[in-house]
C-alpha cells in the first residue's frame, strides 16, 4: 500500500530537510530516463553539455519552452535534494518517481544555489537555471495533494524542495556516492 504524508508529516520534517550540507555532500541516487515513464536507477552515469545525462530522453524530447520545440538546455537535468525525496515518498524504492535524474544530499535552497551557481558533482560540473522547477498532477498522484502543496509552498519554493533545473558545463562521469560541492558562480549576484 502506498503511503502519502499529511502536511502537518511534511512540514515536521522541514528541519532535517534544512540540516543539508551547505557546502559539501554526497550524490545519492542516479537515475536514468530511457523513455517517458521509464527509469533506470545507475551506479555510474556521464554528463555531457550536448546530451545532459547520456542516454535520458531529455535530448528527444520536445520543450515548449524553446521557439522551435527541441529540449530545452536550462532544463537539461532535474536535480532534487535527496532529503526531500525521502521525506515525500516514504519508501526509497519511490524516489525516482520523482521524475529527477539527480538526488543530492545537498542544500538546493535559493539562498545556498542561487541561478548561476556551478556544482562539482564527481567529474562533472552543472550550473543552476533560472526556470523554476515546481511540482505537478503527476508528482501529486505519486506523493499526495498534501506533497504537492508543500513543494509548491512559499517555503517549499524558497528552499527548492521540488529540486532545480540545471545544466551540464563541464562533462565527466559521476558515481554514486560523489562527493557535490559548490564551486562557483558562472555571474556574481546582483
Amino acid at each position: 500500500m502506498v503511503v502519502h504524508r499529511t502536511m502537518a508529516e511534511l512540514e515536521a520534517g522541514l528541519g532535517h530537510i534544512a540540516g543539508s550540507p551547505p557546502e559539501e555532500g554526497t550524490l545519492a541516487l542516479i537515475v536514468r530516463r530511457p523513455d517517458i515513464d521509464e527509469r533506470e536507477m545507475l551506479e555510474t552515469g556521464v554528463l555531457h553539455p550536448d546530451h545532459g545525462l547520456v542516454g535520458d530522453s531529455w535530448s528527444r524530447r520536445r520543450s515548449g519552452a524553446t521557439v522551435d520545440g527541441s529540449p530545452d538546455p536550462v532544463r537539461q537535468l532535474n536535480v532534487m535534494n535527496a532529503r526531500a525525496i525521502a521525506l515525500i515518498a516514504v519508501d526509497p524504492e519511490r524516489w525516482a518517481l520523482a521524475g529527477d535524474q539527480l538526488y543530492v544530499d545537498f542544500d538546493l535552497s535559493e539562498d545556498n544555489a542561487p541561478p548561476g551557481t556551478r556544482i562539482a558533482i564527481g567529474e562533472a560540473v552543472i550550473e543552476v537555471s533560472e526556470p523554476p522547477h515546481s511540482g505537478c498532477r503527476k508528482f501529486s498522484a505519486r506523493f499526495g495533494v498534501d506533497a504537492l502543496r508543500f513543494v509548491n509552498s512559499e517555503v517549499g519554493r524558497q528552499m527548492h524542495l521540488r529540486g532545480i533545473n540545471a545544466r551540464v558545463v563541464l562533462p565527466g562521469t559521476i558515481r554514486h556516492g560523489d562527493i557535490v560541492r559548490k564551486v562557483a558562480m558562472s555571474v556574481p549576484p546582483a
